[in-house]
Parts: C-alpha cells; structure tokens; sequence
C-alpha cells in the first residue's frame, strides 16, 4: 500500500474541521483533555522559544559574517531592506483594511477572560524557560556578532551543532503536534461558541493577504525591471514555475533548482544566480514577514488590543533579522517568530496557537512570494555588479 502524504496545510485544515465538528457533540469532561494537552504544550513551547532563538539566530548570524565579501553584504541588506519594505507595506495597508474587515467583538471576551467561558486544563506542569524572550534575542545578536569577529571555529561548529537540534526539534516534535494542539484550540473555541467569528477572520485575513502578495511582487519586479532596465512583467511572468513550485513545496530551499533555473532564464548572469538564489531562500523572506504582521495585526483588532505604529515598527524590524533564522521547513518561519510575537506584542498561548493556524493556512503563499521576489533580487544585484565592475 503507498502511504498518503498529509501537507502540513492539510493537517492544519483537517485539525480545525475536526475540531470543530468534535465540538458539536463531545462532552466537556473529554474535551478538557485535550485542554489539557494545550495547555501542556504550551507550556513546552515556552521553554524551547529561547533555545530556538539561540539555535537559529546565532549561526545564521555567524555564517553570514564568516563569508562577508561585498557581494554578499550588497545582497543581505537587498534582502533586508526588501523585508522591511513588506512589513511596513503590510502595515499600512492593514491600518486602512483591516479595521473594515474586522470589528472587535464577543471574541474579546473570550481573550480576555478566558476562564469565565473556555474549558480549563486538569492540570498543568510549569516548564520555566533558561531566560526570557529579549535575553534570549541579546545573547543569540551577541554571540552571533562576536562569532564573525574571531578566528576560532570551535564555538561556531558547536552552535551549527545546535542549530541541528533544534531544527530536528522543530522538524520531529513541534511541528508533528501542531495539528493536535490546533485541534484542542478550535474544539475549546466551538464548545464556547466563538469558532464562527473566528473562522469568518481567516476567510477574510486569508483573502486580504492575497491580494497583498500580488501587489507585493508587482512592485518588486517593478523596481528590479527598473534597475535591470528590463520588462517587469517578462521577468515575473519567467518566474512563475517557481511560483507554481513553491505552492506544492511550501519550502524556499527545495524549490532553489526551479528558482535558479529561472533566474538565469531572465538573463542573471550564472556567477551572479548560483550565489544570490540560495542565499536569498535562508535570508529573504519579505512573504512570511507580509503573512505574520497581517495576521499579528488581525488577531489583535479582533480581541480589541490597541495597535500602536511606534511599538510595530520595532515589531517589524526585530521581524527581520529573526526570518534570517527560520528554518527552512513548512512552518519554519512562523515558529522562529513566535518568540517575538510574544515579547514585543504580548501574544499569549492562545494568540499563538491563532497566529500558527492562519499563518499556516496561508503558508504556500508565503513561501511562493519569498521565492519569486529572490528572482526579482538576483536581477537588482546582477545590474549592481555589472555597473561597479565596469
């Protein structure tokens, strides 16, 4: 028999619908046992942020440095400044959107007293995390930083070291319990009577970053057609097969031959394609920054939570440089943000797990933008090169 491959997406949808049609009928007393996973679960997720954020951040910080060249700095700051451009896109347009789609309502209650309508766990076990979040963040920034300044590979190797287990950790045990944990979200939600409001927020979250993402590779095939001085729509229209790749792959790196293949069908040098392609599918990620600020966004007009355009840009920036270190597998990047979600936006368990299903319900999407605009990149730092070399 050939066993059947569930997506991630699939399992994520499969989740919320069983959730849902569990909380129809289940009685409270076996529902709270699933509560009683999540709230276990959340507690795990608690104590592994911090190592994530170390595990990750650090050697991505490090192994950019250690093969520092001016090509490569020309392209990382492309990258980032291409990151920030979507959050701050993402943020403008979501101020004027968003308030329309969404209006605060009897979900706020539920987000805010929580024990007066959800299910509570049987118990639950305190897993205190080594340091908090920002601590986690100034060490992985002060390691990483002082890696790329000695001679010495010993601690870097270790960390590359530890970097593959948190990957395997994110890879074999988090990711793997998603789903389950996502299921106790929605079927708690149901048997409150909050999942319709919910749902109604990913269709309309879901439809809006859509739109968004299209306008968003416009306006980067626009500007690399500018600089390359070639036909925009040409050059994004030779990139739909990675486009199309992406959605099935929803992973940068497995769709890096695609990616390449055209790139240099856009006239990118070879020198140049087989450089920038891969560095941009670890460090460019201006799709999943476009996905988490709408949905941090969303989720938080939905329970009534001010938004403040100071304390955002923070957000976004910090956003940034913590996409460098999001793995590269489905729903890599959203669990390398959670850390920051919680820090800087106050996101709790519950907000998290919100944030995990819509980001994951628009995870192909992420990661097909991501991969086209890294074509749109090779062809900006390809013109660049040609003019500091003549």
């Amino acid at each position: 028999m050939k066993k059947i491959r569930i997506s991630l997406l699939g399992k994520v949808a499969l989740a919320i619908g069983l959730g849902i049609a569990f909380g129809q009928f289940l009685p409270g007393s076996i529902a709270r046992i699933f509560v009683t996973f999540n709230a276990l679960f959340g507690e795990f997720l608690k104590f592994v942020i911090p190592l994530i954020i170390c595990g990750l951040v650090i050697p991505a910080i490090s192994d950019l440095g250690k093969g520092a060249g001016r090509l490569l700095a020309l392209t990382a700051v492309i990258a980032y400044g291409s990151t920030l451009f979507s959050g701050f896109f993402t943020f403008a347009s979501g101020s004027f959107v968003l308030p329309q789609l969404i209006a605060p309502d009897a979900v706020v209650a539920v987000m805010q007293n929580p024990e007066e309508m959800m299910l509570q766990p049987y118990f639950t076990i305190a897993m205190p995390p080594l340091m908090d979040v920002m601590t986690a963040l100034l060490i992985a920034f002060v390691l990483g930083i002082g890696l790329t300044l000695i001679k010495g590979t010993t601690l870097q190797n270790a960390f590359a070291e530890f970097r593959d287990i948190v990957v395997q950790l994110i890879e074999s045990i988090i990711i793997p319990l998603l789903p389950l944990h996502i299921f106790g979200l929605f079927l708690n939600m149901t048997l409150s009577g909050q999942v319709a409001t919910i749902l109604m927020m990913f269709v309309k979250v879901i439809l809006f970053i859509f739109v968004l993402h299209i306008l968003l590779l416009l306006i980067q095939f626009i500007i690399a057609g500018a600089v390359g001085k070639k036909n925009p729509f040409r050059l994004l229209k030779n990139m739909m097969p990675a486009y199309a790749t992406a959605l099935g792959t929803q992973s940068s790196a497995a769709t890096i031959p695609v990616t390449l293949a055209q790139t240099l069908k856009n006239g990118v040098r070879e020198a140049i394609a087989v450089f920038v392609v891969p560095l941009c599918a670890t460090i460019h990620l201006s799709g999943s920054t476009m996905k988490i600020v709408a949905c941090a966004m969303a989720i938080m007009l939905m329970t009534g939570t001010p938004i403040d355009a100071l304390e955002f840009s923070g957000f976004i920036c910090m956003l940034g440089v913590t996409m460098v270190a999001a793995p590269g597998v489905p729903g890599g990047a959203i669990m390398a943000a959670v850390g920051v979600l919680e820090s800087m936006l106050g996101f709790d368990e519950t907000l998290q797990a919100l944030m995990i299903a819509l980001y994951i319900a628009m995870d192909s999407f992420g990661t097909a933008c991501n991969v086209t605009g890294d074509g749109a990149i090779a062809v900006v730092i390809d013109r660049i090169s040609m003019k500091k070399a003549s």
